[in-house]
């Protein structure tokens, strides 16, 4: 087992969650514990940098699992394991379809392209347009104060 340490000035987020002995120092230290030695066919693997950034790049998924969580895998419904496979299902085609989008139609909006799902919430899906009728065909009327109109539009 290795522990790699990193230690790094901390952020003013970071400064209500340091402990006495970071205040005391002022920097704030992150340990992995490891027991990857070498990855055969990869070249410089061994160093504690290359380590340290495998380690690093999973908060990605855990990120992802943050968000689904507060998209509705927190609470699941009910007792039944048919019904919570059914939800469970749901809010992961949720994901993936906020993904896709994300992706493909807000990958160049500033804000929006990594935009928690709770702001994407409020920006895009939360439209104050109507849908009128004219000469056969249905239009979407959004306002022009509307801030995100041309990201909804692009999209």
């Amino acid at each position: 087992m290795r522990l790699i340490v990193r230690r790094v000035r901390p952020s003013r987020r970071q400064m209500k969650n340091l402990t006495a002995f970071e205040i005391k120092t002022g920097w704030r230290y992150s340990i992995t514990a490891t027991n990857i030695r070498h990855m055969w066919g990869i070249s410089g693997s061994q160093h504690a940098q290359w380590l340290d950034v495998l380690h690093r790049s999973h908060v990605v998924v855990e990120d992802r699992v943050r968000c689904d969580k507060a998209r509705g895998l927190r609470n699941l419904p009910s007792q039944s394991w048919t019904v919570n496979r059914g939800w469970m299902l749901a809010a992961n085609l949720a994901a993936d379809v906020e993904a896709w989008t994300r992706l493909l139609g807000l990958h160049d909006v500033d804000g929006l392209a990594d935009a928690e799902p709770d702001t994407l919430r409020y920006k895009l899906l939360h439209l104050p347009a109507r849908l009128v009728r004219h000469a056969r065909r249905r239009v979407l009327k959004i306002p022009d104060t509307w801030p995100w109109r041309t990201a909804f539009t692009t999209c």
